[in-house]
């Protein structure tokens, strides 16, 4: 019943997301229900860039109404009835112009989009058109992150009812100037449908289901999707240690996209996919634990960034891998003071059992590093509560070995207004992880102080070519040592994001809930190393 459940959420979905996408680009606007528009307010003047798109009678009346309601910047809404032949038109402010900067530009049509769609959608809106004549882009994203409505297990009557959304504009812009940004957008909402699942409907088993059927048939991919007795041959046996105390199999999923040449090098993203944890034996507070379906959250962007990145047709190779399992507590749990072999064989004390996500990179991490050697590598992870209280839901961490890596995320993110902040990587937070007497390495260092830093230094041990050599005073056994491969020239990243894992509130396209990010800025630095 589970199953039929949850493959039910990703055939609503993939329809819900044709239907918009196969909205037609309508040239007579009053085949419209309803219109968003665009408009300008700088210095005290209203202006509408939709100059093309109007009648000038039209464009006359809904300035005079800006003007009596004393519609003054970004942001400000007026809804308007029965003008130019349209039942119901949302004009939102863009505030001042941008001048050229790009990415404001674009996060200024975006949020309006959002605003003006999900204004007229509780007005009974069906078919909604966009002003599209600023950014063809960002007004799509934007109306495509403004419909995200997880209510498909309420009864009927109480769900959002589906509506169709399309560019209006008369002016010349390529559809697939509006096509990719549903893409972009479609691609976050589905990291959103994916963290928000409930967990007993989105469990390692139904994740991977999840995905290899919405990716299934698309060109250039490979799903792979891997059991406990694969991940016991490769000795992943951190990862083992964190799924022994739920009934629920864990699965490792490899996913695979071949868009570019064979001589190309490949890229890594590497997701944490704890579809729910309880914290193991050292369980966690019950306050606020049902958000713990969310720290699959890395696993669902990764997810939610190939199927942007495939759906584009980038010319480039990706390699992703998500370790799924459950944390929970029982009689077969790993227990604190309990060591364990990593798949590169170091020993890992295991201190505290809700510190499990570096637990299962780690596994991940040597795994795709020592046997695809991939140029870069990027990990997602809601890893610590330390990120969150450092950079709150504002910005995604990033801890990386490249200036090169940093600055091509960091362009990717404020190109797409999902920013990122780069945090020290620095050996100094590995020290308290190597005073375990009876190990290599244990995983907690000094906790909540500098804890985001502290795990980020721990995964980097786990990244081939990257890991710091251990001094033995005595003999060790190799015969379970995978040898490792000196790879100095691997960029590195790893990405907590605990902090933006769900939103507080709705605002512009920000729906409160699960966020999906930075899914849409994984995408567009993918598409910047693609060319």
């Amino acid at each position: 019943m589970n199953a039929l459940f949850g493959r039910s959420l990703t055939r609503s979905f993939v329809r819900q997301q044709t239907r918009t996408g196969s909205a037609r680009n309508f040239t007579n606007t009053k085949q419209y229900d309803a219109i968003v528009l665009n408009a300008y307010t700088d210095a005290g003047n209203i202006t509408l860039p939709a100059t093309n798109a109007i009648s000038a009678t039209t464009r006359a009346t809904i300035l005079e109404q800006l003007t009596a309601s004393k519609f003054s910047k970004q942001g400000d809404v007026r809804m308007l009835y029965n003008i130019g032949g349209v039942k119901q038109v949302a004009i939102v402010g863009l505030g001042k112009k941008s001048g050229e900067d790009q990415a404001k530009i674009q996060d200024a049509v975006r949020t309006a989009a959002a605003t003006g769609v999900r204004a007229l959608q509780g007005q009974g809106a069906k078919y909604i058109g966009v002003d599209v004549s600023v950014d063809a882009h960002g007004a799509s994203e934007g109306a495509s992150l403004a419909q995200f409505s997880f209510d498909k297990l309420k009864v009927e009557k109480a769900r959002r009812k589906e509506i169709v959304v399309g560019p209006f504009s008369e002016s010349s812009v390529e559809d697939i100037t509006w096509e990719s940004g549903q893409i972009y957008g479609a691609s976050q909402n589905l990291a959103r449908m994916l963290m928000t699942s409930p967990a007993n409907l989105m469990t390692p088993k139904l994740f991977s289901d999840e995905v290899a059927y919405l990716l299934a048939g698309l060109e250039n991919t490979d799903v792979l999707v891997h059991d406990e007795e694969w991940a016991a041959r490769n000795n992943m046996n951190a990862f083992l240690s964190v799924s022994k105390g739920s009934q629920e199999p864990l699965r490792f999923l490899e996913i695979h996209y071949k868009g570019g040449k064979e001589s190309d090098p490949t890229h890594a993203l590497v997701g944490k996919g704890v579809t729910f944890d309880a914290g193991g034996i050292s369980l966690k507070p019950s306050n606020n634990m049902a958000l713990m379906k969310g720290d699959m959250g890395g696993a669902a962007t990764v997810a939610g960034a190939l199927y942007g990145i495939i759906k584009l047709g980038l010319p480039v190779n990706v390699v992703a891998v998500t370790p799924l399992c459950e944390n929970m507590p029982s009689g077969d749990a790993t227990k604190p003071g309990d060591v364990v072999k990593a798949m590169n064989g170091k020993s890992i004390e295991v201190l505290d059992t809700d510190a499990e996500g570096r637990l299962i990179l780690a596994d991940a991490l040597y795994y795709v590093t020592s046997k695809y050697k991939p140029s870069s590598v990027i990990d997602l992870a809601t890893l610590t509560g330390a990120m969150d209280v450092a950079l709150g839901e504002v910005f995604a961490g990033v801890f990386t070995n490249s200036d090169d890596l940093w600055k091509k995320l960091d362009k990717a993110g404020q190109t797409v207004s999902d920013p990122f902040w780069r945090m020290p990587l620095n050996a100094g937070y590995l020290k308290e992880m190597q005073t375990s007497l009876v190990a290599d390495l244990n995983n907690l260092g000094k906790g909540r102080s500098g804890g985001a830093c502290s795990a980020a230094a721990f995964l980097k041990e786990f990244v081939n070519g990257l890991e710091t050599p251990v001094e033995s005073p005595g003999p060790r056994d190799t015969t379970e040592v995978v040898e490792t491969t000196t790879n100095d020239s691997i960029a590195w990243a790893h990405i907590d994001i605990a902090g933006v894992m769900d939103s507080q509130s709705t605002h512009g396209y920000h729906i409160k809930g699960m966020s999906g990010r930075p899914t849409r800025a994984l995408i567009e630095y993918i598409k910047s190393v693609s060319n």
